[in-house]
């Protein structure tokens, strides 16, 4: 099985763990798997919100996700971490309109989980993606 990493063109190269890695599996396809992926845009900088981070977090998938030729239909499960479930909630409709812009009818299996805190400390959620690329 060989494997290729996943570094968006312009963005900073992460301290100790990849962005995503995508794996062959002969004949059958890839897959893809994302690190925990936040909000931040290419300088590392957050918007302000919940909404907002939520839509740069699924732009940067997407952008993680495109390195290894996967798009979104090829996403399979999404793990979310939020740093405050009320506030996942009270924007509930608004999160899923942003996911919708940037993922489309695509609902792969997915967990949401409260956190009391993510590494970056203006990040207020993250999210790891596995796709699967058929050959």
């Amino acid at each position: 099985m060989s494997h290729q990493t996943l570094q968006p063109a312009g963005w900073p190269r992460p301290k100790g763990y990849a962005n995503g890695i995508a794996a062959a599996i002969a004949p059958q396809g890839r897959l893809v798997f994302t690190a925990g992926v936040v909000g931040w845009d290419a300088q590392e900088r957050f918007p302000a919100g919940m909404v907002a981070q939520a839509e740069q977090t699924f732009a940067n998938l997407v952008a993680v996700l495109a390195e290894a030729g996967a798009r979104p239909e090829h996403v399979v499960r999404l793990t979310w971490y939020v740093t405050s479930r009320a506030e996942y909630l009270a924007h509930g409709a608004a999160i899923g309109a942003a996911y919708r812009a940037a993922f489309g009818k695509v609902f792969p299996a997915m967990a949401v989980v409260e956190v009391s805190a993510l590494m970056e400390d203006a990040a207020m959620l993250e999210i790891e993606a596995t796709a699967v690329i058929p050959a």
